[in-house]
C-alpha cells in the first residue's frame, strides 16, 4: 500500500511540475522576443505583465475550485456529475473572462497610467495590453479545464496541452513580430492565439468526456452557483495572499534600492521551490477530493501524512541546496559581489524555513482538495495578524544592508509562514475538514 500511495503521488504531481513551468515560460518567451526590439518595448512589457499577472494570480481559484469538486464526485462513482460539475466551472471562467476582457480593455490607459512611466513606454504598454486582455477568458477557461482534469485524476492532458501552447506562442511570436513586423502588438496577439488554441484543445478534450460519461455540456444554474461560491472565498484566500506581497515589496522599497533588488533575488529563488511544492499539493488536492468522495476516511488520512512528509524531506533538501548555494546565488544574478553578500543571509534565513513552507504548500493542498474554501479565507486574514505587525516594526526600525534584508526575511518566511503553518496545522488536526460537503 506505501508504495501504491506512492506512486500515485508521483503520477500526478511530476506532470503538474510540468505544466505549473509551462505556464509562466509564455511571459518569458514574450521577453525574450520583445527584448531585441529595444529597452522601451522591454519596459513596456513590464508595466503590462505586471497588471496581468496580478489578475490572473486572483483568478487562479478557478482551478483550485474545480478540483475538489470534480474529484469528489469522481471518488463517489458518479464520473457524470464529476464532469458537469468541471463544465459548469468553465461556464463560470468563461462569464468572468468576458466581463474581465471588456472592462480591462476600456480600463487599459488608466490600468497603465497609474505606473507613471514615460509616453513612449505607456504607448506600448497599452498596446499589449488591450491585445493582451482579450486572451484572459481563453486562460481563465484553462484553469478551469485543468481544475477538471485534476479531479477526474488526469495531470498528464494539462501538461501536453501547455506544452503545445508555449510551443505555438513562440512560434507565433517570432512570425508576428519578425515575420510581419507588427513588433510588441505581434508578440500579445500571438500569445492570445496560442492560448485560445489551448482551449480549442480542451474544448475536444472535454466533449470527449462528456460523451464518455453521458454528461451535459449545458451549464447548470445551481452547479455555476456552487463554484462561484466556493470560488469566492478562494478569491479572498488569494487577495490576502498578495496582501502580504505587496506589503512586503513596499517594505523593501523603503529600505532601500539595493535592498529591493536582493529581495527580487530571494523571492525569485523561493517561488522557484514553490513550483515543486504546488505540483505535490495538487497531487493532495485530487487524491484528497477523491478520498472524500468515496467516504474513505483511512485513505484520505494516509494520503495527509504522506505528502505533508514529502513536503518536510522535499523541504530539507531544497533548503541544504539553498543553504550551499547561498553566497553565489546573488552573484549570478546580478554578477555583484556586493549584492551577493547582501543577499546572503537572507538566503539563509529562506535555506531554514524551507520544511516549513513545504508543510505548508501540503496543508494548503489538502484543505483545497477538502473543499474548505471558506476556513482557507479566514485563515488567509487571521495569518496577516502577526505579520502586518512585523513589518511595520521593520520599517520603522528601517535596518539597511544584508541585516534589513535579513529582517525582512525572518518577517516573510518565519513569521508569515509560522502563522500559516500554525493555522493550516490546527485545522487539518481538528478534522472537521473531512465532513464538509462540496
Amino acid at each position: 500500500m506505501p508504495r501504491t500511495l506512492n506512486r500515485e503521488i508521483l503520477r500526478l504531481a511530476v506532470p503538474a511540475l510540468g505544466a505549473l513551468i509551462a505556464e509562466p515560460m509564455f511571459l518569458i518567451v514574450d521577453a525574450a522576443l520583445i527584448g531585441h526590439l529595444g529597452v522601451v518595448p522591454l519596459a513596456a512589457l513590464g508595466i503590462a505583465g505586471a497588471v496581468l499577472q496580478t489578475i490572473v494570480g486572483l483568478m487562479v481559484f478557478l482551478a483550485y475550485a474545480t478540483t475538489p469538486a470534480v474529484a469528489r464526485r469522481f471518488g463517489a462513482g458518479d464520473s457524470s456529475s464529476a464532469v458537469a460539475a468541471g463544465i459548469d466551472g468553465l461556464w463560470l471562467a468563461l462569464g468572468l473572462g468576458a466581463v474581465l476582457a471588456v472592462a480591462g480593455s476600456a480600463a487599459t490607459p488608466l490600468l497603465v497610467g497609474l505606473f507613471g512611466a514615460g509616453e513612449a513606454v505607456s504607448t506600448d504598454a497599452e498596446t499589449y495590453l488591450r491585445l493582451s486582455m482579450w486572451g484572459l477568458p481563453a486562460m481563465l477557461i484553462v484553469f478551469a479545464a485543468t481544475g477538471l482534469l485534476r479531479g477526474m485524476q488526469d495531470t498528464v492532458t494539462p501538461l501536453w496541452i501547455a506544452g503545445l501552447g508555449f510551443g505555438a506562442n513562440a512560434l507565433l511570436n517570432v512570425l508576428f513580430i519578425y515575420g510581419f513586423g507588427w513588433g510588441i502588438g505581434g508578440s500579445a496577439l500571438g500569445t492570445v492565439v496560442a492560448q485560445w488554441g489551448m482551449v480549442g484543445a480542451y474544448a475536444v478534450v472535454v466533449g470527449r468526456l462528456a460523451r464518455r460519461h453521458a454528461a451535459s455540456l449545458r451549464p447548470s444554474a445551481d452547479g455555476m452557483r456552487g463554484s462561484a461560491r466556493l470560488g469566492g472565498w478562494l478569491f479572498l484566500r488569494t487577495v490576502s495572499l498578495r496582501v502580504a506581497l505587496l506589503a512586503t515589496v513596499a517594505v523593501a522599497t523603503g529600505l532601500g534600492t539595493s535592498e529591493l533588488a536582493g529581495w527580487q533575488v530571494a523571492f525569485t529563488i523561493f517561488s522557484t521551490a514553490a513550483f515543486a511544492l504546488d505540483a505535490l499539493a495538487i497531487a493532495a488536492q485530487a487524491l484528497i477530493g477523491r478520498g472524500m468522495g468515496a467516504g474513505d476516511e483511512a485513505f484520505v488520512r494516509r494520503v495527509v501524512g504522506r505528502t505533508v512528509a514529502w513536503g518536510a524531506w522535499f523541504g530539507v533538501i531544497v533548503g541544504i541546496g539553498i543553504a550551499a548555494a547561498s553566497g553565489v546565488i546573488g552573484f549570478v544574478f546580478t554578477g555583484d559581489p556586493a549584492v551577493a553578500a547582501l543577499v546572503q543571509p537572507a538566503l539563509l534565513v529562506l535555506a531554514v524555513a524551507q520544511p516549513i513552507c513545504g508543510i505548508v504548500f501540503v496543508l494548503d493542498g489538502v484543505l483545497m482538495g477538502a473543499g474548505d474554501a471558506r476556513y482557507l479565507a479566514i485563515a488567509g486574514g487571521l495569518n496577516l495578524v502577526p505579520f502586518v505587525p512585523a513589518l511595520i516594526i521593520v520599517g520603522m526600525l528601517h535596518p539597511v544592508g544584508a541585516t534589513g534584508l535579513a529582517w525582512l526575511a525572518v518577517s516573510f518566511f518565519g513569521v508569515y509562514m509560522v502563522a500559516r503553518l500554525l493555522t493550516l496545522g490546527w485545522r487539518v488536526r481538528r478534522g472537521a475538514w473531512l465532513s464538509i460537503a462540496v
